[in-house]
């Protein structure tokens, strides 16, 4: 046991530096985005050329018109009822939760699945691993123009398969003519098969390492009584890695939440086709766009609500998939 007296200096000393770092660059911005979520008519470029420039907090409790809009300077929730009457966020957070509910439960079935048959190959066994985990370590922007090259209308080499099925082209992520523009389908098939691919490698890996760790004697006394491999895997696999499915669960759908570079990437910098630029923005792009617009009246305060109202999301989701893990993974 430490004796506080005598480790309590050494203990500080250790953990000083990372903790002086967690506040600077972890809790501060928190604690900052959460006050300026509140800040109604708060702009980041203090030289812009209109009355609130000279100062936020010298005109609290001031109006102030700018354009067709008009701004209270002062405390409140102006900004979360802007963001919520924001057309943008909504199809934001309908684009956000409908690649969450999509892919990550595809994903994880997905990789558990390829990890139980890995695990099952005796040669070239390193090999394969090799291959699905490459992804891993390739950059996610080469990977999501390798995706837009694949799907593209014109010379893309899925198009170019269905040709020579006899198949006529689909307008995948780019349009294919005036009277054939990439549909809301589509595009988000493209992203969300980009995702679920960049998505398998990690998930693999974890699954792989926990299928190693099992003790086989649970499979040698199921060999023994001739228990089918479905049964197997249902009895014996899934329950032995629910610890490592509800870390890949969660974590899988944190990141689905913070989509941002896979559309980027595989939209060639936009959040959409050219036809529509806007068609699968994500709440984390919306954010960026509102930052992008930080010194225009409201912007600042505006990403800032839309990061608290994700983060809020994300922890809502975690508390309940810990919720549910408690009743249904075995340690």
């Amino acid at each position: 046991m430490l004796d506080y007296k005598k480790d309590g200096l050494k203990a500080f000393l250790a953990l000083g530096p990372t903790l002086l770092l967690m506040a600077v660059f972890t809790f501060w911005p928190i604690i900052n985005t959460l006050i300026t979520s509140f800040m109604e008519g708060y702009t980041f470029n203090v030289w812009y050329d209109t009355l609130y420039a000279y100062g936020w907090i010298e005109h609290f409790g001031e109006t102030i018109a700018e354009g067709d809009e008009t701004f209270y300077i002062g405390l409140g929730i102006g900004n979360y009822i802007r963001l919520f009457q924001d057309s943008k966020f909504l199809l934001a957070l309908k684009n956000t939760a409908i690649m969450v509910i999509i892919s990550v439960p595809i994903s994880v079935i997905i990789s558990l699945l390829i990890s139980v048959a890995l695990n099952g190959i005796k040669k070239f066994q390193g090999f394969f691993q090799t291959l699905y985990f490459l992804p891993y370590v390739t950059n996610t922007i080469a990977l999501g123009l390798v995706f837009s090259a694949l799907f593209s209308s014109r010379s893309g080499l899925v198009n170019s398969l269905l040709s020579s099925l006899g198949i006529s082209p689909i307008a995948w992520i780019n349009s294919l003519g005036t009277n054939n523009m990439p549909t809301y389908e589509s595009a988000l098939f493209v992203l969300t098969l980009y995702t679920i691919w960049n998505g398998l490698a990690f998930k693999i890996l974890v699954f792989l390492s926990g299928l190693q760790s099992i003790d086989k004697q649970y499979y040698q006394a199921a060999q023994i009584d001739a228990t089918p491999k479905w049964r197997v895997f249902r009895k014996i696999t899934v329950p032995l890695l629910s610890p490592m499915i509800a870390y890949i669960t969660i974590t899988s759908f944190i990141g689905a939440f913070k989509a941002y570079t896979s559309v980027i990437s595989v939209f060639n910098g936009r959040y959409g086709p050219a036809s529509d630029p806007y068609m699968l923005i994500t709440v984390v792009g919306y954010i960026y766009d509102a930052l992008s617009e930080k010194s225009v009246m409201g912007k600042m305060s505006q990403a800032s609500a839309a990061s608290l109202v994700l983060f809020a999301i994300i922890m809502v989701i975690t508390a309940l998939q810990l919720y549910i893990n408690k009743k249904k993974v075995h340690y």
